[in-house]
């Protein structure tokens, strides 16, 4: 049977076409991402760096949560900075380079979005409380936040403007008791290191940092705690230069691999 010129035309036209359509599917920008830019998860196509700025307090699982993401996108890599959300905050503010930013407060978070120096709206993905820290053998017996009032007490919190310090301020107006404390530090893993350090009889610090700091502390929990919940968001940094892969990476903090291993930790649910 022949078959005519047109039809013959008809034919390698629609197969070009295809073919066309196909190489659109399949092909990758020349930093290795999808057209869009989007990591794909388990995907060896998804490449690049991505800088995420987070609080103290997020240390242990966003090194585990960065891991995670690493080995399921193949080719990426996450840079960390941890300190007080109030140091980061300003280092991104001063043209720091940074991809995500994720604070242990809504506070400093809200400083860099009323400066238009956030991509978009902030997701909150954790809540966490504070609690006592004492050295294993406790000491100075202190059962209660009220005992942190105790003279010659050497106690450690936040300073003021940092995220933990500013719950405890919180804490010391509902429960009308005034602390004293020997130091104040700018971050919350700096008021563990004293209290593990045997510099501190006591330190304000949160219930993770308890838990994550294993047998080299004893925590003493407060009812008084959930009168200052601080909520913890995360956003893309307006300047970023790779921010569909800060996306990806944010879709797993607040996914679920990145919600077990938060809760895993014992951070609340927002």
């Amino acid at each position: 049977m022949s078959i005519s010129r047109e039809r013959i035309s008809a034919l390698l036209a629609a197969g070009f076409l295809a073919a066309g359509l196909s190489g659109c599917a399949t092909s990758t920008t020349a930093n290795g991402n999808t057209p869009n830019g989007a990591a794909r998860r388990g995907s060896s196509t998804a490449a690049g760096t991505v800088t995420v700025f987070a609080a103290a307090s997020l240390k242990a699982t966003f090194t585990k949560i960065a891991s995670e993401f690493e080995a399921a996108n193949p080719g990426t890599k996450v840079t960390l900075n941890f300190a007080g959300s109030s140091d980061l905050a300003t280092q991104i503010s001063q043209g720091a380079p940074a991809d995500v930013f994720a604070a242990a407060d809504t506070k400093n978070m809200a400083k860099l979005s009323d400066a238009n120096l956030i991509d978009g709206t902030a997701r909150n993905f954790a809540t966490n409380v504070l609690e006592i820290a004492v050295p294993p053998a406790n000491p100075a017996s202190i059962r209660s936040f009220a005992d942190l009032a105790k003279p010659g007490l050497k106690v450690v919190v936040c300073a003021p403007q940092v995220p933990c310090g500013s719950a405890t301020e919180k804490v010391e107006q509902a429960t009308g008791t005034t602390l004293k404390p020997v130091s104040e530090e700018s971050s919350v893993t700096d008021v563990l290191g004293k209290v593990t350090s045997g510099e501190a009889d006591a330190g304000l610090v949160y219930v993770t940092d308890v838990r994550n700091a294993g047998g080299k502390v004893k925590g003493i929990t407060f009812s008084e705690s959930d009168q200052a919940v601080n909520t913890y968001p995360i956003a893309t940094v307006g300047s970023s230069r790779n921010k569909e892969l800060a996306k990806a990476f944010i879709a797993m903090v607040t996914g679920s691999e990145g919600r077990k291993v938060l809760s895993d930790a014992g951070f609340g649910t927002p």
